[in-house]
């Protein structure tokens, strides 16, 4: 079973940066998207980015242009580097991988943006 740890969140102020960095314990098939999706208090749970094998990678509308997701293939590792945060970024961020037969999430890393 694929286990995902997340780490790399805390309490930013607006405008500051954050880089989120998610592990799986184990390869996963090569055909596959890593993804981070965040939820806030009484919300959904909503795709932020994500990025399959290959490269290709997906954004959500109010991250686009501050957040960029990238993968090292070899650590099995997806990284989503936060930029010009804003109090709205505030949730909890979860990793997510997809492939064939694996849908697995980390246990999420809080994000706190505020002054």
């Amino acid at each position: 079973q694929v286990q995902l740890v997340e780490s790399g969140g805390g309490l930013v102020q607006p405008g500051g940066s954050l880089r989120l960095s998610c592990a799986a314990s184990r390869s996963i098939p090569s055909s596959n998207t890593m993804g981070w999706y965040r939820q806030a208090p009484g919300k959904q749970r909503e795709l932020v980015a994500s990025i399959t094998s290959s490269g290709s990678t997906n954004y959500a509308d109010s991250v686009k242009g501050r957040f960029t997701i990238s993968r090292d293939n070899y650590k099995n590792t997806v990284y989503l580097q936060m930029n010009s945060l804003k109090p709205e970024d505030t949730a909890v961020y979860y990793c997510n991988a997809r492939a064939s037969f694996v849908n697995a999430w980390g246990q999420g890393t809080q994000v706190t943006v505020s002054s």
